[in-house]
This record gives C-alpha cells, structure tokens and sequence, in this order.
C-alpha cells in the first residue's frame, strides 16, 4: 500500500485529505500538536482498514520530523509528503505595521523551515518511491496583496518558491504547491474571527482536486485547487 504523511491532520483540509487517502487504501502517518484530536481523528481512519500512525508533536522540532519519517519507513516507506501544517503570525490577522515580529518568525518557522526540514528528512524514501510526490499548501494570500494577510502571505510565498527550486532540483518527484481557495476552516475563523465564513465551502469540497493530481500526475508547479475542480 502506499504511505504518506500528512502534517496538520487532526482536523480541516488535513484531516479531509487523510480521510481521503484512508478511503482508497493509503496507509498513514498523521501530525498535530493537538495529542487528544489527532489520536480521535487516527481512529476514525483506521475503520476504512487501513494503518495509521499518529505522532502528536511539533513540526519545528527537527525530533519529531525524523520520528514522522522513521513512521513512515516502518509502513513500508513515503510515496507522499504533505506540508499541511500552518501558522497565522498573528490571531487574528493585523496589519504590518503592528505585526509582532515573534508572529512572524514562527509563520516562516512553521510555513516554511519545518516544511523544508520535513521534506529533507524524506528525501531518500521519497527519491526510492515508484511516484514520490510532495504536496505544499499554499494560499491565494501568497501571490495577492490583502489587507492583515502580509506575514502569512509572505511565509506561502516563500513555500511556493521553495517548492518550484524543489522541483527543478528533484525532477524525478512531482512537486505541487496547491492553493486550495477559501475553506471553512478553525485557521480561517482564528485569522478573521469576525468575518461569517459559514458560506464557504468544507475542506471535503477541494479533496478531488488533490486526488486528481495524485490520479493524473501533471507536471510539477502551482495549482489552484478551484481550477482543477472546474476542470472535472
């Protein structure tokens, strides 16, 4: 079976795509910070008869990162990684001017250091895989300028741009940064507390248009996950 691991799975897109990927026989190494949820969520996912590993931990813990992938090579080793895992800088979202700069470090610490430590770390499973791939979240919020979203926009940013070099560098992988638009999210209600996001769609929504890279396998780059939605 193929394995993959996915950080920031315990809810949201992560826990959506995870339960996805469960549903079609994929084994699994799942990441939070939040201990309880994550265990709740693995157990969910093993009803479909699949192996799940949960680690509760942080990924700019260089530790826990190699625990995730020594998880993953006790499954059988890496076919996907998912750089899921996100940080505001800022509950809610303020503006530059009054941005803590403690937020943003830990945006950029989070969004993009343990994003490229995790992908270092499963390089060589990644490399021996039929089809290893490496799957970023990114955000409209990186190539759009809006308002409060700077130091957030700014860490995605800097993920898209790692994840193209990547690409250029492991032309054996494919490696997508995929914006999945707007999602009825815990991230999202804590960056605009005050905004009604209850016309935006579950994360459930946007999981074909991951599933579809992983079924089509198109060239490394940037998606937009709306776009490939309209093109099933």
């Amino acid at each position: 079976m193929p394995v993959a691991i996915i950080t920031g799975a315990s809810k949201g897109f992560g826990r959506a795509f995870a339960a996805a990927l469960a549903g079609r026989g994929w084994d699994l190494v799942l990441d939070a910070r939040s201990g309880a949820v994550l265990r709740e969520t693995a157990e969910e996912l093993e009803k479909y008869g699949t192996r799940v590993t949960a680690l509760p931990g942080d990924v700019t813990d260089a530790a826990h990162r190699a625990d995730l992938v020594a998880a993953a090579r006790g499954l059988g080793g890496l076919d996907l990684l998912v750089n899921n895992a996100s940080a505001l800088g800022a509950e809610p979202l303020v503006r530059l001017d009054v941005l803590p700069l403690e937020g943003l470090r830990r945006a950029l610490e989070v969004n993009v250091v343990a994003a490229l430590g995790l992908t270092q770390e499963a390089l060589p499973l990644l490399r021996a895989a039929p089809a290893g791939a490496v799957v970023a979240l990114s955000s409209d919020a990186s190539a759009e300028a809006y308002e409060t979203w700077g130091g957030y926009g700014a860490s995605k940013a800097a993920l898209d741009q790692l994840s193209a070099v990547l690409a250029v560098e492991e032309p054996g992988l494919r490696v997508w940064a995929v914006d999945p638009g707007d999602m009825r999210t815990d991230l999202y209600q804590a960056a605009v507390p005050l905004d009604d996001d209850g016309h935006r769609p579950p994360p459930e929504s946007v999981v074909p248009a991951f599933l579809r890279l992983l079924d089509e396998r198109p060239d490394s780059g940037r998606y937009a996950a709306p776009s490939l939605l309209e093109a099933l």
